[in-house]
């Protein structure tokens, strides 16, 4: 009775020590003691007021926000480029292993309350916010890029300034199934689905069941 007492303890008292600093992050790594990997240690980001940081987790960002209940998983990569704007977690989101949130110049990131973003994603914002809203599921291996480069001839496509449409913004509950990539200047509404393997190029109306390249929609819900 004991052992188990002390056995759900043990997280509880580290994790109140949680924080992106690397005593923070070390409570979470202790805390996680005899926790199983991955998926095993979300429950403990509601342990602490800032939630879980992998010691793992590779954080290079001055204006990250983090609300309470967040999980941020092993090998995760949170990175401010040159003149890069925020990005703000917000309660409850999860981010899990190997997404990388990479902000530019012009480029901010908002991931709504609740929101879980499995492993593998990449979210990347230049010249264009991307903001995903409350309670959304996003399957491994999506892609998000707020902007596309130049292809004006007589110029190599890397000495290009790059462009963006103004962004990418997804409403709440919304789903997207393995390996979406969404492109700049789109519009996903609330409890829209986009299928596995889908290119999003247009907007996709709320309430709306989408699939293919380029993502067409097929049926209402």
């Amino acid at each position: 009775m004991f052992s188990l007492k002390l056995k759900d303890l043990w997280p509880r008292i580290w994790m109140r020590y949680s924080g992106l600093n690397r005593l923070g992050r070390l409570a979470s790594y202790i805390a996680a003691f005899g926790a199983a990997p991955s998926y095993g240690r979300v429950p403990l980001a509601r342990f602490g007021s800032h939630g879980y940081i992998s010691w793992s987790a590779i954080i290079h960002h001055q204006k990250l926000k983090i609300k309470k209940r967040c999980f941020i998983g092993d090998s995760v990569t949170i990175y401010q480029d040159n003149e890069g704007d925020e990005i703000v977690l917000s309660e409850g989101v999860h981010i899990h292993r190997n997404t990388i949130l990479h902000t530019g110049r012009g480029g901010k990131i908002n991931i709504g309350a609740e929101t879980h973003i499995q492993p593998r994603c990449q979210v990347v914002s230049f010249n264009g916010p991307i903001k995903i809203g409350d309670r959304g599921e996003i399957a491994p291996h999506c892609a998000f890029y707020s902007y596309t480069h130049g292809v004006a001839p007589g110029l190599p496509v890397r000495g290009q300034p790059l462009e963006s449409k103004g962004g990418i913004t997804l409403g709440n509950d919304v789903w997207l199934g393995f390996g979406v990539i969404v492109i700049d200047g789109v519009h996903i509404g609330n409890d829209a689905i986009v299928g596995a393997g889908s290119v999003v190029t247009k907007d996709i109306p709320e309430n709306s069941i989408a699939v293919g390249n380029p993502a067409r929609v097929v049926k209402m819900r």
